[in-house]
């Protein structure tokens, strides 16, 4: 439970300083019980770290897997039911037309307006966007 713990403070830090804390913490008392764990944090820091370079507003949507998890949830209960009874090319069908229905009850995903400036290559720190001396945040 105590690691669980360290774990989540990591991932729930509200700013960088924050998880590289806890980072840290749970490197120091948990390496020698747990080296697999240990090893396979140290080696993906950046990867782990890179969250907090993202909108906040996108925060939630990148800690969850819910909206993987419930499309293929229908996938997956309508292609157990008819299983053996169509083509390759006719399940493949039938999956692209169950994930456009599922598509239609998708929420919009919190921020999508940051979206934009994530592909154009705006930076973020903490979740908020870095200006420079002469510009102002949007």
């Amino acid at each position: 439970p105590k690691a669980k713990r360290f774990l989540h403070d990591i991932w729930q830090s509200e700013a960088r300083v924050g998880a590289e804390k806890a980072f840290d913490t749970f490197i120091e008392t948990y390496e020698a019980k747990y080296p697999k764990v240990s090893e396979c944090l140290l080696k993906d820091h950046e990867e782990l770290m890179s969250f907090y370079d993202f909108p906040a507003k996108h925060w939630q949507s990148i800690r969850t897997t819910n909206p993987i998890e419930s499309t293929f949830g229908t996938i997956r209960h309508w292609t157990k039911r008819s299983k053996g009874c169509l083509s390759r090319e006719g399940m493949l069908h039938m999956v692209f037309k169950l994930g456009m229905c599922a598509e239609e009850k998708w929420k919009k995903l919190r921020g999508f307006d940051y979206l934009a400036k994530v592909i154009t290559g705006v930076k973020f720190k903490d979740g908020e966007e870095v200006t420079t001396a002469g510009q102002s945040a949007a």
